[in-house]
């Protein structure tokens, strides 16, 4: 089969697409037909050498969309989609043609959803429905979201949504912040941090029971716009790692800060999330993905590089058999 597969890091040249044996599932786990496969920016990263504990060679890619083609015979034909830590990183993951994983992390995907729909997915959506469920997001919680713009923040307003909260954006992007404001989203321009409570609060009286920061660059700033008992979910942190955070603030405020990241839960895992929340698509509470790139396989060295690029935000989709 084919795949795109890297035997070093740290130069987006070493990867290429090869041909490699079909895997072979091991006892309780199935064979995956990739129809599509999301190309996220871990992805990339990944081949850059980002993840110290990525095993060598590797065929990359988390998130995918595709139909059982080996397993028990009752899942033969089934439609599914998944994500999950250990693909693309120490199990071979979705960017070629066929996929081994567990049973139980294949998920069912939403008959509303096509393939590509479903492929681009996977790492934001599973990472914004954690942030939700874990600071205890449901219906009429003040929700702010930091980045609504982002692949992550567009998943969290869907999903904040659907679960009937009061939300609110905030973009730094002034022609984000009119596509927001267009489509009926409630919106802060983010310019000064300090201002920040200041604008939180004429929307807000009292402050965003939770605040989501996708960014992790104005986590410092979203304390003092934190109501009391409040949680405040972020994902990102500056590259040394370091924030400088008032802490006297937020413990007088009993405010609660919860780390969200994707890669701490196992193929299985993500599985029943995407039950959860792909339920919502079927229902109608969730709208499909939209504005999508498709690309084949064999270009997906190209891909990466075009993700990899200064500014992108274009959600690519590599066909492995298109």
């Amino acid at each position: 089969m084919q795949a795109l597969q890297f035997s070093r890091t740290g130069d987006l040249a070493a990867l290429q697409l090869v041909d490699i044996d079909r895997p072979r599932p091991a006892a309780g786990e199935v064979l995956v037909e990739v129809r599509a496969a999301g190309l996220n920016p871990s992805d990339v990263k990944n081949v850059l050498g980002r993840f110290p504990y990525t095993t060598l060679p590797r065929v990359p890619g988390r998130d995918f969309a595709g139909v059982i083609v080996e397993g028990p015979p009752q899942l033969l034909g089934k439609s599914v989609w998944g994500t999950g830590k250990g693909l693309g990183f120490t199990r071979d993951g979705s960017h070629a043609h066929y996929l081994s994983l567990p049973a139980d992390a294949a998920a069912s995907k939403p008959r509303s959803l096509s393939f590509s729909q479903a492929a681009a997915l996977g790492v934001p959506y599973t990472t914004a429905w954690d942030a939700l469920q874990r600071s205890q997001v449901g219906n009429g919680t003040r929700l702010l979201i930091i980045g609504a713009n982002g692949a992550v923040g567009a998943a969290a307003l869907g999903l904040a949504k659907a679960l009937g909260a009061e939300v609110l954006s905030a973009v730094r992007n002034p022609v984000e912040h009119e596509r927001l404001l267009a489509a009926g989203n409630a919106c802060l321009p983010l310019d000064q941090p300090e201002q920040l409570a200041a604008q939180v609060e004429a929307v807000f009286p009292g402050g965003a029971e939770v605040i989501f920061d996708t960014t992790g660059f104005w986590l410092p700033a979203s304390v003092s716009a934190l109501a009391s008992f409040g949680r405040i979910a972020y994902i990102a942190a500056p590259l040394d790692g370091m924030v400088n955070l008032p802490a006297l603030n937020l413990y007088r405020r009993g405010g609660t800060l919860i780390g969200v990241n994707s890669l701490l839960y196992s193929p299985e895992q993500c599985a029943r999330m995407l039950d959860q929340f792909g339920q919502l698509f079927d229902s109608g509470l969730l709208s499909p993905p939209g504005s999508l790139r498709e690309m084949p396989l064999s270009e997906g060295p190209q891909a990466y590089a075009a993700v990899n690029a200064p500014g992108s935000c274009e959600k690519i989709i590599l066909l492995p058999h298109g």
